[in-house]
Parts: C-alpha cells; sequence; structure tokens
C-alpha cells in the first residue's frame, strides 16, 4: 500500500492541517494499529485512547496491555477507560453494539475538550463502509444511510476510507507491525459481522467486484443527496416558520410525506407517526402526534409544533413584594404614579391594574372549563373558553396561555385581555404596571 493514497485522501477531504492534535481511537486490532502508525509517520501529535468493554473476558484486558506497550513504543500518552457495556445496554434499552458505540464516542469527545485536541480519528476504512451501506439497506434508512461512512463528521475524521482491509494487512506486514485479533470478528453474533462473514462472500460470487459496485452506487447517491438537501432547505423555509408548517404549501409539492420526515425527524417523530400526519391531512384540527420530546398539532390550516410540557405545576403564586417574576413566564410588577400626564401605553403585553381592587397574593394559572372573565370595556361575563374560539387560539395556544388572577377573579389574560373590573378610573389613587416580557 502506498502512504500516498492516504496523505492525498487526508488533504482532498480536509481531515487534517499542519500541527494539528489527534485523539486516535486505538483498540489494538488491524485497521487501529495501521491508523496509529500512519499518524505518526505524518508527524501528527496523537493521543491514544482505549476502551475497555469487558466483552470478551481475559481477551480484553489482554487487548489493553497491548495497546499501552504499543504506546510505549511511540511514545505516546495514553488514556484507558473500562466500560460495564452491558449494564449501559441494559439500562438504556439499546443492543450491545449500540451501547459500545455510545460509550466510545461520548469518551472520546471528554478526551478532545480535556487535552484540547483538534479531531477524533477514527479506523474506518472502505470494507466497513460497504457494510454500513448494507445494514442501513437492511434496516430501511433514506437516502443519507446509502452514502456509506462520512469522512468527516464534526470532530471525528476517518482518514483510512480509501483502503480497503486487505490493503491495511498488507501495509502491516510491510512495516512488520504487530496487532491483537478480536475472536468475536469471526463468529456471526453480530449484524455487522453477518454481513461481513455471509451477505458479503455470497454478493462476492455474483459479482467479484461487488464491494467497488456499492461504493461507486453510495457516491451517486451522496451527489444526490447534496442535491435533495439544498431542496429540502428551499422547502423548509417556504412552509415551516415559528414552528408551524404549512398545510396548504405542504401539499402543493411533490412526496410531501418525504417532506414532512425532513422537517420533523429531528424532532424524534419516526416514519410510522409521520405517516399517521399524512392521513391526518383529511381529517379534523386538533389531532395531536406525539415523539418522545415534542408535540405537533393538526390545526386548521397548519401542523404546529412545540417541546412536549414539562412542567408539573400549572399554579403559581405572586406576593405584593414580587418585583420580578422569571418563572413561569417574565413578568415586570410595578407601582407607578398617577400624575397629571399620566397616560395608558397602549400595548397587548402591559396592563395598568387598580392596586385597591387587587387581593395578594395574585395567582398566575393556567385556564380551566367554566372560567368566565369581564372583557375589557364590556359589561357581561364571556367563558375563556369562548374567547379562545372566537380569537382562533389553537390547542397549543390554550395550554400556553396564562391567566393572572385576584382571589377567584381573572385580571389578565395574559398577553391577550384585560378584566374590565380591574381597569382605573378617576377615583384611583394607585396603579399596578405588570408587563409581560414575552420571548
Amino acid at each position: 500500500m502506498n502512504l500516498s493514497t492516504v496523505e492525498e485522501y487526508i488533504v482532498r477531504n480536509g481531515l487534517l492541517q499542519g500541527g494539528e492534535k489527534v485523539i486516535v481511537g486505538v483498540s489494538g486490532g488491524a485497521d487501529s494499529v495501521a491508523l496509529l502508525d500512519i499518524l505518526h509517520s505524518f508527524k501528527i501529535e496523537c493521543v491514544v485512547a482505549h476502551c475497555n468493554f469487558h466483552l470478551r473476558g481475559q481477551e480484553s484486558n489482554r487487548d489493553a496491555f497491548f495497546v499501552e506497550e504499543l504506546c510505549q513504543k511511540y511514545n505516546l500518552k495514553f488514556e484507558r477507560i473500562d466500560f460495564d457495556t452491558e449494564a449501559h445496554a441494559a439500562i438504556n434499552s439499546i443492543s450491545i453494539e449500540m451501547a459500545a458505540r455510545e460509550l466510545r464516542y461520548n469518551w472520546f469527545e471528554q478526551l478532545r475538550v480535556i487535552h484540547l485536541a483538534d479531531k477524533i480519528a477514527i479506523a474506518h476504512h472502505r470494507d466497513d463502509s460497504v457494510e454500513t451501506i448494507l445494514l442501513n439497506l437492511i434496516r430501511g434508512t433514506g437516502i443519507r444511510g446509502l452514502t456509506g461512512i462520512a469522512p468527516m463528521n464534526g470532530y471525528i475524521i476517518r482518514p483510512l476510507l480509501c483502503i480497503s482491509r486487505e490493503d491495511i494487512l498488507q501495509y502491516l506486514e510491510e512495516r512488520g507491525l504487530k496487532y491483537v485479533d478480536d475472536s468475536t470478528n469471526s463468529e456471526d453474533l453480530y449484524t455487522r459481522n453477518k454481513i461481513r462473514l455471509n451477505i458479503l462472500p455470497l454478493l462476492e460470487s455474483i459479482n467479484p467486484s461487488v464491494k467497488d459496485a456499492i461504493l461507486r452506487s453510495a457516491e451517486n447517491l451522496s451527489q444526490v443527496n447534496n442535491i435533495y438537501k439544498m431542496y429540502i432547505e428551499q422547502v423548509k423555509n417556504e412552509i415551516f416558520k415559528e414552528n408551524k408548517i404549512s398545510i396548504a404549501i405542504l401539499i402543493q409539492y411533490m412526496e410531501p410525506e418525504a417532506i414532512l420526515f425532513e422537517l420533523l425527524s429531528p424532532f424524534g417523530f419516526n416514519r410510522a407517526t409521520i405517516h399517521q400526519i399524512l392521513q391526518s391531512l383529511v381529517s379534523q384540527p386538533g389531532k395531536v402526534f406525539y415523539s418522545e420530546t415534542h408535540e405537533l398539532l393538526k390545526d386548521r390550516g397548519y401542523f404546529i409544533l412545540k417541546k412536549k410540557n414539562t412542567l408539573s405545576v400549572d399554579s403559581f403564586s405572586i406576593k405584593s413584594e414580587d418585583k420580578l417574576l422569571s418563572h413561569p413566564i417574565d413578568l415586570k410588577i410595578e407601582e407607578v404614579q398617577k400624575a397629571e400626564n399620566f397616560e395608558i401605553e397602549k400595548n397587548h403585553n402591559i396592563i395598568y391594574i387598580d392596586k385597591g381592587k387587587l387581593s395578594y397574593p395574585l395567582t398566575l394559572r393556567k385556564w380551566r372549563q367554566g372560567d368566565k372573565f369581564v372583557p375589557f370595556g364590556m359589561k357581561g361575563k364571556k367563558k375563556v373558553s369562548d374567547y379562545f374560539s372566537d380569537s382562533k387560539f389553537s390547542l397549543f395556544d390554550k395550554e400556553k396561555t396564562w391567566l393572572l388572577c385576584s382571589g377567584n377573579d381573572i385580571v389578565w389574560i395574559v398577553g391577550h385581555r384585560a378584566d374590565d373590573r380591574f381597569r382605573i378610573s378617576t377615583a384611583t389613587s394607585n396603579i399596578i404596571k405588570i408587563t409581560y416580557l414575552y420571548k
């Protein structure tokens, strides 16, 4: 193997610049030993990171000692960590493979910060990328999953994606470098191993150059994905504003379900839920869909997205001495003088109240069925629910609206409408001004 192939790949993809420090993940296997030796030969400052997942008994400890001795040979900083991988998988209800991946990458990022490193180098090669493509194809991912492993993802770089496993073994032999074998690589217990040991050999019996063919397809799809992302971004800018998706504009585009997936999957909505969302286009407004972190309401002409409410309390007390409230909403409370030149500022986020009509402590709470108030400028009472309907409040608008109350009486639908019973008059001597510092 010619080192210039790797060097050109690093330069072409902007993986490393001169003088950078790199955290190098080294398991002790052939791939990571080759990566470390190559980066060392390029005079890159390396900090070696080794994870002991304790999944293979004494073999795991053997690997850790091997990597430590390797660092002594290169005179490099060595960082090691021990993980209870099986416990992490059980606690988080994920596979052993996913648990190991989470633990490894989270720790690598911690080391990058601690050592003020610029990059994290991982020893993935071309064959790994082929396996990833097939794995994602089996799982049914979108275009992104079929583009292979990216040479760079944030701080993570993969300098060996331009060479194969065979190239790596040849390099190690030429350099006389030793490495350790992971016995589980020869077992088909894990999905990736099944692809490597069973599926790829079968495909190669059909087309000996199947790996090259898959990677060519991935490169083509990567270019298609770039166009697709640009298109989705244009659509997003047109239909997704202020956490609202315009239904009227959405249905004008081809493949609205694909568009919804790109818009909503970052908020935790899966394909099955997104399919239900699309089907709701012909249903009545008011239906709500959920992900682990967000809610999506089908309103009249929009899908409205919001984070799930994490507040367990819906009523808060305001004492007479309180001047600034920061939870659950921001309110500024001040007493103002009723001078001759006093003027009421006309702003729906500001209310002026006759202090003499208030009974402390005041209460800030969410609305309840049956709530009534006297809208400012009117004489009779009106149901808050009717006010919401007349003002075309969505379900989410209702949920996020707070009522300021004095005793059992509503003083203000905060940010919307004051109650006429608490208005200031010529007889008012003390005025309370409350400003809703809307964010």
